[in-house]
């Protein structure tokens, strides 16, 4: 993971779009009725977004989101495709990208903007979070 230091801003390889989560999936009468996040999605993530699925062929999966501890500073992001709403996820959707956040990562997350970069420099999802106070060196992590 990249990052504009001190910003907030940490830039996710597209390689981060792996793993997995345990908990318990809800029904679908219960996934039509999530609370929503505050996360927001530009345009051009949402394009490599639909690109991805695209990709892998799949139509439901959604784009999950979590803030998890680890790393220098205390806290890493994690992006991966996840088939499953779990209890106490919240969901937003962005022209059939459905973004996916847990109870837990929420208050991290809210009024994050994600993005997707593909320059010469660096090519990978960022987050631009308001809410975290800086990055390590290195810029895998924030606190």
């Amino acid at each position: 993971m990249l990052s504009d230091e001190g910003s907030g801003r940490n830039v996710i390889p597209k390689y981060a779009l792996s793993g997995q989560r345990k908990g318990q999936e809800m029904t679908e009468a219960v996934a039509t009725e999530l609370p929503t996040h505050g996360v927001n999605l530009t345009e051009v993530a949402q394009n490599k977004v639909r690109t991805l699925l695209e990709q892998e062929g799949r139509t439901d999966l959604r784009l999950r989101i979590a803030v998890q501890p680890g790393g220098c500073s205390g806290l890493i992001y994690q992006l991966y495709f996840d088939e499953r709403v779990l209890d106490g996820d919240a969901v937003r959707d962005y022209e059939g990208v459905q973004v996916i956040v847990d109870k837990m990562s929420a208050p991290y997350l809210d009024g994050s903007t994600i993005d997707f970069e593909d320059t010469i420099e660096k090519q990978g999802f960022s987050i631009d979070n308001p809410n975290a106070a800086g990055s390590c060196a290195c810029g895998d992590s924030f606190h």
